[in-house]
């Protein structure tokens, strides 16, 4: 999408009535979108967003380079150039305590928060693990050894000087190396007590969504293979929930959401893998509804990295261990 996008913003003067704040994105129209109507330029440029947001960046933000007003229904040509202009988004609260696990003069290793990003993006600016920690430790060079999704809470670990963060970044590419856990609440539970599940994986390129993974033939193009270790470790008294321990031996995106959906047993709270991947979009944008939040059961999806062991940097032959409490929101899920 980088090679659609024009000018800068200063090349365009901001139509009368839009909101000074709104975010511009200059969409330069590549030779295959020639003839589509705007509404599909939209979903086309913003695959994440809702189609109930992408409806109202047409209805108010949508003008050609003149200032004339586009509709939804006007038809684009090639190389056409088109204005689209954002509400901007406000940072939701969220919390913002990351308590330390594990600290020595090498690494730092907190306990993340649901919710909390890990690194700045267009969405989150001020209330990420990155800018947290600035704040509490100024005069520290922390560097992230790996990431966890937003929703994901546990283990985070951080290395405070390069030679530590390339060591454990090294040790977190091989395989067999660190051994990581996760804990996760399912919707349902899976076939079996304990098993090691092998599906191959790979992005789903024909999915609006384009963070969304699916499973793939080991022989396509692209496939990448997976492994994750699942043992049942409690039931819950209804039958309808399970709490699942998940050790990883390869580290793909999303890969305990998409296998265990693949098993019959979903995170709850799953936005993405769970009852109906619209309501990622509509979870970005903030416009989740009350019938929503009733299919999701739980507001984020119910993951937990429980436990990481791992070489340190100063002497491989030493093993540490970090673990990560159970969060309450789970715990207080399991026990409603």
């Amino acid at each position: 999408m980088r090679d659609k996008l024009a000018a800068a913003e200063g090349d365009y003067p901001r139509p009368p009535g839009v909101d000074p704040e709104a975010l511009l994105t200059v969409v330069r129209i590549p030779r295959e979108w020639a003839r589509w109507r705007i509404d599909r330029v939209v979903v086309a440029t913003f695959p994440r967003m809702s189609r109930t947001r992408a409806q109202g960046v047409i209805r108010i933000g949508a003008f050609a380079p003149d200032g004339r007003k586009l509709r939804s229904g006007a038809r684009v040509r090639f190389d056409d150039v088109v204005l689209l202009y954002r509400p901007p988004f406000e940072e939701a609260d969220v919390p913002l305590e990351c308590p330390v696990l594990y600290e020595d003069e090498r690494l730092l290793a907190i306990d993340k928060p649901p919710g909390l990003p890990v690194h700045p993006t267009a969405r989150w600016h001020h209330h990420t693990v990155v800018k947290v920690l600035e704040k509490a430790r100024p005069h520290e060079k922390l560097a992230l050894c790996h990431r966890i999704d937003r929703e994901t809470s546990g283990v985070l670990l951080l290395a405070k000087d390069r030679d530590a963060e390339r060591f454990i970044k090294r040790a977190l590419e091989a395989r067999g190396i660190v051994e990581k856990r996760y804990l996760a609440l399912t919707v349902g539970l899976p076939p079996w007590e304990e098993a090691r599940i092998t599906h191959a994986m790979m992005l789903d390129e024909r999915h609006r969504l384009r963070v969304k993974m699916r499973l793939a033939d080991p022989a396509e193009a692209g496939a990448l293979d997976a492994a994750t270790r699942f043992r049942v470790v409690r039931r819950h008294p209804s039958g309808r929930y399970g709490w699942v321990t998940c050790d990883l031996e390869t580290g793909r995106q999303h890969q305990i959401r998409v296998h265990l959906a693949a098993e019959g047993a979903p995170l709850v709270g799953d936005k993405l893998y769970g009852p109906d991947d619209e309501l990622f979009a509509r979870g970005a944008d903030g416009t989740l509804t009350a019938e929503d939040l009733v299919r999701l059961e739980h507001p984020r999806h119910a993951l937990h990295a429980e436990r990481l062991i791992l070489p340190h940097p100063s002497d491989p032959k030493t093993r540490i261990t970090i673990t990560a409490p159970p969060p309450a929101d789970l715990l207080a899920f399991w026990g409603s």
